[in-house]
């Protein structure tokens, strides 16, 4: 029983993923689908796709970014090294200019997220947003994730989430006002401040310290008078 309710919010996020997945193919085909035809796409009926999207448009809303958003392979074209502040930085880039295009766009669905989660559901705990920006961030790290512990490397990569993505660029508009270029300098300077950080966190950690040396080591002999 507890697996099954432990594997319940996977089981949410896995059919809100299909629902969307199935919205991008028959979009890409050209068509403009009916939820119906999403949902049968998606192997769910139609009460629901109802579940987890108001209406059709919200639902081709959001498909539409799943094709704006760029696939970690094509991103950085297989390469499977390189600085991670650098391909951090690129990602920031490559979304940055992604909601910019569709800035209107994602401001509504945020706002339709925001109802949701406040409004509440009868059905339970359902995922009011899609997580794009971690399998990016996760991919830009990959390479060198051996210069990290392992809780480093999760809490770093749940930080960058903080300043890539839809939220971090409202807060630099919005909040702090600045203009597109200052707003990109102030991301990528926090981006290197952050992978640095958990690089030398990583660093301390694996390195013996001066007092722990001096409390562990064996008591001098007393000399023989």
């Amino acid at each position: 029983m507890d697996g099954e309710v432990a594997g319940r919010p996977n089981q949410r996020k896995r059919t809100r993923k299909d629902l969307l997945d199935a919205a991008t193919r028959l979009v890409k085909q050209g068509r403009k689908p009916t939820l119906e035809e999403i949902a049968e796409a998606a192997l769910v009926s139609r009460a629901t796709a109802y579940r987890y999207f108001p209406n059709v448009e919200a639902l081709l809303l959001e498909a539409s970014f799943d094709i704006a958003v760029p696939d970690a392979a094509d991103l950085f074209h297989g390469d499977a090294a390189g600085d991670p502040v650098a391909r951090v930085q690129q990602v920031d880039t490559a979304l940055h200019d992604m909601i910019l295009a569709n800035e209107a766009a994602l401001r509504m669905m945020l706002v339709h997220s925001l109802q949701h989660a406040m409004g509440g559901s009868p059905q339970g705990e359902l995922p009011v947003r899609q997580n794009r920006r971690m399998p990016l961030i996760e991919a830009a790290l990959n390479p060198s994730r051996h210069q990290f512990k392992a809780g480093t490397l999760e809490t770093l990569s749940k930080a960058l989430a903080l300043i890539v993505g839809t939220e971090g660029v409202i807060a630099i508009k919005d909040v702090l006002q600045l203009d597109d270029a200052e707003a990109r300098a102030v991301k990528r300077w926090a981006i290197r401040a952050l992978i640095e950080a958990a690089m030398s966190d990583t660093q301390a950690k694996s390195s013996p310290g001066t007092q722990r040396d001096r409390s562990t080591s064996k008591p001098r002999a007393r000399r023989m008078k």
